[in-house]
């Protein structure tokens, strides 16, 4: 048996339950080289912002969209080659079938509300909208409710704070809004999904893309790359166990994709529509952002 160079490190983590996360919470497959010390959150966007302001976590999963931003503020966290959490993003938008019909083609000059505009399934719902059915993103008014993760971050001028104490189901609810990225819930009373065959759709523009889009992506800070790489190869290896524990699809299907080659479209694309909404001023490419853990992770990584 190979002796652990060092004690075990322990890791302020920020994790949440997902499939392809259970095994490793639950203790299925560990290691002898480090441990994790999760924090009891329930919902865990709500730590992206402590994470890239206070960087209050050495390891856990951060949106993609914010992992770019604070790539671009040089935010110490290097990214790892791995989906903890993905999805199709078509069904998360939705109008207000009491005021009359709409399509995505009709949002041109319309108010779209959505919980912060820097959020990760904005950007992707965004995309698609310009992508596939020609919106003009800058003619619409963006209502948010949230500031960016990012202190540093400005957002751009067709963005626009709710008044305090609005809600962003409620405001559509009461036409003040003309639709909203509401995520995942199901049509009810005049809420109707605005892309007609949404699960289709999803499915096709994935398979055109290069998979089912990226939410959050596993992430470490610096000082552990760099005073334990070999916990970091650790950490990579116990997530690789973890996934392949869960009873997922494979291929292009798969939501939680581990290995540069498997996530290099999708962050790509992601890169390509943060860069075309102004969320950064530069397009790096996944070599680029993957540089750090290849360089530590080698062969495996790929």
């Amino acid at each position: 048996m190979t002796l652990p160079l060092h004690p075990p490190v322990t890791l302020h983590s920020l994790l949440g339950n997902h499939a392809g996360t259970e095994a490793l919470k639950t203790g299925r497959v560990f290691s002898p080289l480090v441990a994790f010390e999760y924090a009891d959150v329930k919902v865990i966007n709500t730590q992206f912002k402590a994470m890239m302001r206070d960087l209050k976590y050495e390891f856990g999963e951060l949106a993609i969209a914010t992992y770019l931003q604070g790539y671009e503020y040089r935010k110490p966290y290097v990214l790892l080659p791995v989906t903890i959490m993905g999805r199709n993003q078509h069904h998360t938008i939705f109008y207000n079938a009491d005021r009359g019909r709409l399509t995505p083609r009709d949002l041109n000059g319309r108010r779209v509300g959505i919980r912060a505009y820097t959020q990760t399934t904005g950007a992707w719902v965004r995309g698609v909208l310009a992508e596939e059915y020609d919106v003009d993103l800058q003619s619409i008014t963006w209502v948010t409710f949230e500031d960016p993760h990012l202190a540093e971050y400005e957002e751009p001028a067709n963005v626009r704070r709710a008044a305090t104490g609005k809600a962003l189901k409620q405001m559509l609810l009461d036409g003040e809004i003309d639709a909203a990225i509401l995520g995942d819930v199901v049509e009810e009373g005049p809420l109707r999904h605005l892309i007609p065959d949404h699960a289709a759709e999803g499915e096709r523009w994935a398979r055109a893309h290069g998979g089912v889009p990226i939410n959050h992506m596993a992430v470490i800070h610096r000082s552990i790359v760099e005073s334990h790489p070999d916990v970091v190869r650790e950490v990579y290896r116990l997530l690789r166990e973890s996934r392949a524990a869960a009873a997922l699809p494979t291929g292009t299907d798969d939501p939680l994709r581990v290995g540069v080659g498997a996530n290099r479209r999708s962050l790509e694309q992601m890169v390509a529509y943060a860069f075309q909404q102004r969320l950064i001023s530069r397009c790096p490419t996944a070599d680029e952002l993957f540089a750090d853990a290849v360089r530590i992770l080698g062969a495996a990584a790929e």
